[in-house]
């Protein structure tokens, strides 16, 4: 790589900025943190005392002024932000990283896909959980054929938050792009499509059940892939009992895993990745089974070591992509097609039908 880093503009500092973008940034070879754009004094401080060299202005126009002096722009924005931001970004000339969801629709995601591609310019979507240590762990299994023919996968983020925080995230402005459809949801979607392909029918159901909430607060969607595959997805704030996080069911065994990949929780801790650190590692106590016509009193099956989580690897790419020429780690074509699934099942819980794709 280049002896000179990529400098890099990051728009917002909130949660997916500050605990996700910025220190994946700062660690990653190839890559230098040059700017943060953030209008609140509190993030403000914040981003000097986490990153001392870094320049923080107001507003995206002050960052896009300077485009001249930059080299990649990674957008982290609350979600009605993304396409605007996108846009901007790509016509002053610079790649783009966008955090998920990329749009509000999968038409929109392809109309930025097809501006990069015009432009010549990188747009990559943040599909962090694609690096999760059971993510990958599942993926290594299916590659060996550990478990035969998959049958039906189940996959789980459920979390128990019976009271509402307020916030983008929960309100019903169709504008705000905001629920769990869309924020977990593309998350347990693009998993699924990685592992199964394309989906020819969906069914789902979008719920509000916490009081005073104003947008689904618990979901589930059903696809059922072009391979025959069934993908069980769910997607939840209000589940007092957590179900595990990947079930997987084939002609040979089945894996089960539950707890979440430690590499948010570590990030969110002030925890960085680098030389010297057992990253994205998880005690043996944690770690999934594979196993068949188990009691499950004991347990099922063998113990299966979960491989270290790696987010690291998403910015690792980006900047392989452009110092390179490696391959794009998520493109937009992808998010789009994650967003028709979404799409879908937005019509599907809306109208109480299953939808063809």
């Amino acid at each position: 790589m280049s002896a000179t880093p990529l400098r890099v503009g990051l728009v917002g500092y909130g949660l997916a900025g500050s605990v996700f973008h910025a220190p994946l940034i700062a660690t990653t070879e190839g890559l230098a943190l040059d700017t943060v754009v953030t209008s609140n004094p509190e993030r403000h401080k914040q981003a000097t005392a986490e990153h001392p060299a870094v320049r923080v202005v107001a507003t995206p126009d002050e960052l896009l002024a300077r485009a001249a002096d930059l080299d990649l722009v990674v957008i982290a924005s609350p979600n009605k932000t993304h396409v605007p931001l996108a846009t901007a970004a790509l016509k002053a000339g610079l790649p783009v990283v966008v955090d998920k969801p990329i749009a509000g629709t999968a038409a929109e995601a392809r109309d930025l896909a097809a501006l990069a591609q015009e432009r010549g310019l990188l747009l990559s979507v943040f599909q962090n959980r694609r690096w999760d240590n059971d993510f990958l762990t599942l993926r290594r299994l299916l590659a060996e054929g550990e478990l035969g023919d998959v049958w039906r996968f189940e996959s789980r983020f459920e979390r128990w938050r019976p009271q509402t925080k307020g916030g983008w995230r929960e309100s019903g402005d169709p504008a705000e792009i905001g629920g769990l459809l869309y924020d977990l949801g593309s998350h347990v979607v693009d998993q699924a499509l990685v592992l199964f392909g394309p989906v020819t029918q969906v069914y789902a159901e979008a719920v509000v059940r916490r009081a005073g909430a104003e947008t689904d607060d618990d979901t589930f969607i059903a696809l059922t892939h072009a391979n025959g595959v069934r993908s069980h997805l769910y997607a939840s704030a209000t589940t007092a009992q957590l179900g595990p996080r990947f079930r997987m069911l084939g002609s040979k065994a089945g894996y089960v895993k539950y707890g979440l990949d430690p590499q948010e929780a570590a990030l969110r801790e002030g925890r960085r990745p680098g030389a010297g650190t057992e990253w994205g590692t998880e005690p043996e106590s944690m770690w999934g089974r594979v196993g068949a016509g188990d009691s499950p009193l004991t347990g099922g099956g063998r113990a299966e070591p979960t491989l270290p989580g790696d987010y690291p690897a998403y910015y690792a790419a980006v900047a392989e992509a452009l110092l390179a020429g490696g391959p794009n780690p998520v493109s937009a074509l992808e998010a789009a097609a994650t967003l028709d699934v979404l799409e879908a099942a937005r019509r599907s819980a809306r109208d109480g039908v299953a939808v063809t794709l």
